[in-house]
């Protein structure tokens, strides 16, 4: 396994519409971002798109692995690998945005992102298509931050 950052052109659209249903937003923050991925065997099966929002500061746009390769700790790995590479960046603080509920949540706690805050409605406002997991409809967003700076 191999963890590389790639031109956001080689972004694995198929793989990213795993978190993003929506190929237009994907197409959209794809522009003047960073693109991190995992490789097993010469071929792509995860990425990360990350951009730059203000200084000192990134977003995580999306972050996903294909899903014959979930459950394997990629995810996990891929972004372990991205933090760093923008913290050497000099990217002190990244945020992110995901659904109020879901195995994803979990997964950013785990990783030591904090609730900032919430967008009600975001998922209704913004998707042309209702987003459902588990049976239940997607409709507020909640956003999450890490302080990636090293602690003395």
């Amino acid at each position: 396994m191999k963890y590389l950052e790639i031109n956001t052109k080689e972004a694995p659209i198929q793989i990213l519409l795993e978190a993003d249903p929506s190929e237009k937003i994907i197409t959209s923050y794809l522009k003047n971002s960073w693109c991190y991925a995992a490789q097993d065997k010469g071929e792509i099966i995860g990425a990360c798109v990350v951009k730059l929002i203000r200084d000192n500061t990134a977003e995580i746009f999306n972050i996903s692995v294909h899903p014959q390769h979930q459950k394997k700790g990629i995810g996990t790995n891929l972004l372990t690998f991205t933090l760093k590479k923008l913290l050497e960046k000099s990217i002190h603080r990244v945020e992110l945005g995901t659904g109020a509920f879901g195995y994803q949540l979990t997964y950013y706690h785990r990783i030591g992102f904090r609730v900032e805050s919430v967008i009600k409605n975001y998922f209704i406002n913004n998707y042309a298509e209702p987003i459902f997991e588990n049976g239940i409809q997607h409709k507020d967003m909640l956003r999450l931050y890490i302080d990636i700076r090293p602690r003395i």
